[in-house]
């Protein structure tokens, strides 16, 4: 399974969980500088895209969700804690 992360300066061990999880390639956009708006595109390959909103800039997210229901791809939102991101990937089925 592939995802796309939106937010945060970095993953730390939110990566590793979700590895762990069965996720297997994670692309990152941090999402805070508005120059990032240009370069928003979702690989065909990603099976959904979780959004950190508590770390991203607001255009970019309003960004992000365009593309992914243009795409028809699952949106995720969740705070950057793994007790967050557990119960929203929960939601898709990963466990």
């Amino acid at each position: 399974m592939t995802a796309m992360v939106v937010g945060a300066d970095y993953l730390g061990k939110i990566e590793k969980k979700m590895r762990e999880m069965g996720v297997t390639e994670i692309a990152h956009i941090t999402g805070r500088n508005p120059g990032e708006i240009k370069r928003v595109s979702i690989p065909k390959s990603v099976d959904f895209v979780l959004v950190f909103t508590d770390y991203v800039n607001h255009n970019i997210a309003k960004a992000v969700k365009n593309h992914a229901k243009a795409q028809a791809v699952p949106l995720v939102y969740a705070k950057r804690s793994w007790c967050a991101v557990a119960h929203k990937l929960a939601g898709l089925g990963l466990r």
